[in-house]
């Protein structure tokens, strides 16, 4: 495998699935702030944000997140 290829597979699986794994999950929370908060941006907003400057490690960061809300 060429160093272009594993380059393009890293951007791909490291970066832009996990970013739209986030962006267009049902349970990853709403755009929108929720009312009262003082936050401009959302949920999904705010862990978009992580995952992509994290990028996997982010993107795990975001599993645990929901693993371990949905028990809660």
């Amino acid at each position: 495998m060429s160093a272009t290829t594993i380059a393009w597979l890293v951007l791909v699986f490291g970066f832009a699935l996990p970013l739209a794994h986030v962006a267009f999950s049902a349970k990853g929370g709403s755009w929108r702030p929720p009312p009262g908060s003082g936050c401009p941006f959302g949920p999904r907003a705010g862990w978009f944000v992580i995952v992509l400057f994290l990028g996997p490690l982010g993107w795990l960061l975001y599993l645990r997140a929901r693993a371990k809300r949905r028990f809660h």
